[in-house]
């Protein structure tokens, strides 16, 4: 049976998910992934000047791509300077995935050269924090970590291999498809939900469409379109949210909250229903208070 480094096979398994580019600054305990690459020119590794940098792209990639977005650095310093962008990607619910190259395993709790407990430093932030520990584990463990990032509420998650598994070898893995081990469709609401809110919306007398950056995310623009269009609903967006709909539609009434439209709020202060599509109604675009949406506003 052909054998593989483990450096290969996490490119082959980033592959299977449609990864083309990896963010981050070359360091010397994941030689054997940069190898791989070396040969392998449908992957691409981006050098960025500093690894926060390569966070926050890899952050932007996954958000605008439906893929994964994936960094890859060293240990210690190289992997806490991504800190920040991956909190961004963890309140963004971004599917980061963030590699480590570690140390190597014999030079753990012996205060090696950039050793550092990134585990427990990284797991606040992210959906899923883990090491793997042998080769023979990467497939299964990092396909794991790209499960978790990619379904459900997405998010940012974290793994740490150390430089000696890498250079390990494992049997060839087969290879699967993203669907044999992750959903790859959206889950769909429960037909109670649904009927509810069409019984809501038909005894409504003023009802009003918020529409966030999720609508975006899931590629349903079109559809809460057709939707408003269809029912005859005004369509407000939630704050930094404006391309979620078009804005020239004779049914959007602008965005709400922060230094957003007049109209937006009489709207919303009138709406005896608010379908929140796609929004945490976030403070941003509530305030968290009376001023936009009545205690007696139903809101779904």
């Amino acid at each position: 049976m052909d054998a593989w480094t483990g450096g290969r096979a996490v490119v082959e398994l980033l592959k299977a998910e449609g990864v083309r580019h990896i963010f981050g600054i070359v360091g010397s305990t994941f030689l054997d992934v940069l190898d791989t690459l070396y040969d392998d020119r449908s992957v691409e590794y981006l050098n960025v000047r500093h690894e926060q940098a390569a966070a926050f792209m890899a952050d932007g990639l996954a958000r605008v791509t439906d893929r994964p977005g994936v960094c890859l650095v060293t240990s210690g310093p190289g992997a806490t300077n991504l800190m920040t962008g991956v909190a961004a990607a963890h309140v963004a619910h971004s599917p980061v995935v963030v590699l480590v190259g570690g140390i190597a395993l014999d030079h753990y709790q012996k205060d090696s050269f950039q050793e550092y407990d990134l585990i427990s430093m990284f797991r606040p932030v992210t959906k899923l924090a883990l090491q793997i520990n042998k080769a023979e584990r990467i497939p299964e463990l990092l396909r794991a970590a790209l499960r978790t990032a990619m379904t459900g509420r997405r998010g940012p998650v974290f793994v740490e291999i150390p430089r000696d598994v890498l250079n390990a070898q494992l049997p060839r893995p087969a290879m699967l498809a993203p669907g044999n081990y992750r959903a790859t469709h959206p889950q769909l609401p429960h037909p109670d939900a649904v009927r509810e809110v069409i019984e809501l919306l038909q005894q409504s007398e003023r009802p009003l469409l918020l529409v966030g950056g999720g609508v975006t995310g899931a590629g349903a623009n079109d559809l809460v379109v057709q939707l408003s269009e269809r029912c005859a609903l005004p369509m407000i967006t939630a704050y930094g949210r404006n391309d979620a709909v078009p804005n020239a539609n004779a049914l959007y009434l602008g965005p709400l909250g922060r230094a957003g439209a007049p109209e937006a709020a009489a709207a919303c202060r009138r709406a005896d229903l608010v379908i929140a599509i796609g929004s945490r109604l976030g403070q941003f675009t509530t305030q968290f208070d009376d001023r936009y949406l009545r205690p007696e506003t139903a809101i779904v």
